[in-house]
């Protein structure tokens, strides 16, 4: 295992392990990216404000300097100020609050990287390091700007009476045990998270979907990926 230099603790410390569950590999269905691209086409860009691209919050055995929280947005943007939230869906309580710095980077991604307890970590595109561990769902990440608007929150899991969601839209399911929830698109955002993050098997922090396909190109695309489908539906 790598280990990256540590770096100062700027986040709130709260350290759980994760659940003990099998692993699986989800993956996603035609038909989930043929409605992926569809509404990537539809939302369109979201400009300067960056977004969450993608959140591992629960790792295989241990969480220690292996969750992360990636963030997308305009290269060059200053996340100085700007802070990440777990909120407690059980409570509405928040259990992590992380102030960041830095800028994102060229690639458009910035990685926000548990800080291990023993120093380093094990997310090797981590931009920044920080000690913080989000809880499993139903629980919400939320993204303020500097003034403490909020930009942009993800909420995962299965949501009860009297739960406390702080997400946008309907919630995005709760991810297995070495799985992440990644943005489809990781420059749009139709504002409803249960139709804009989508399981990955495999965590992938510092890569994601880039360029937003025109819409006749995601149309064509789309209609590809359904013909698709149905051809193997009919072969299996």
């Amino acid at each position: 295992m790598n280990l990256l230099p540590a770096c100062t603790r700027t986040g709130t410390p709260r350290r759980r392990a994760g659940r003990h569950r099998s692993r699986t590999h989800p993956k996603r269905s035609a038909l989930g990216l043929v409605l992926g691209v569809l509404l990537a086409a539809w939302a369109g860009p979201v400009g300067a404000l960056p977004l969450l691209s993608e959140v591992y919050y629960d790792a295989v055995g241990s969480d220690d300097g292996q969750v992360f929280v990636e963030l997308s947005g305009v290269p060059g943007t200053s996340l100085a100020g700007w802070t990440l939230e777990g909120v407690n869906g059980a409570d509405g309580q928040v259990t992590v609050s992380l102030v960041l710095s830095g800028t994102i980077g060229a690639n458009g991604l910035f990685v926000v990287g548990d800080l291990a307890a023993g120093g380093g970590t094990s997310v090797l595109a981590a931009d920044l390091l920080l000690d913080f561990d989000f809880q499993n769902g139903p629980d919400s990440v939320v993204l303020r700007d500097p003034v403490g608007g909020v930009v942009d929150a993800l909420g995962y899991g299965s949501f009860g009476p009297g739960s406390f969601f702080a997400g946008e839209g309907s919630a995005a399911p709760d991810a297995p045990a070495g799985s992440s929830l990644a943005r489809i698109s990781a420059f749009a955002d139709t504002g409803d998270n249960a139709l804009d993050f989508a399981v990955m098997g495999t965590p992938t922090p510092g890569m994601a979907p880039g360029a937003i396909p025109e819409s006749g190109s995601a149309l064509m695309l789309a209609a590809g990926l359904l013909g698709l489908a149905g051809w193997r539906r009919l072969l299996g």
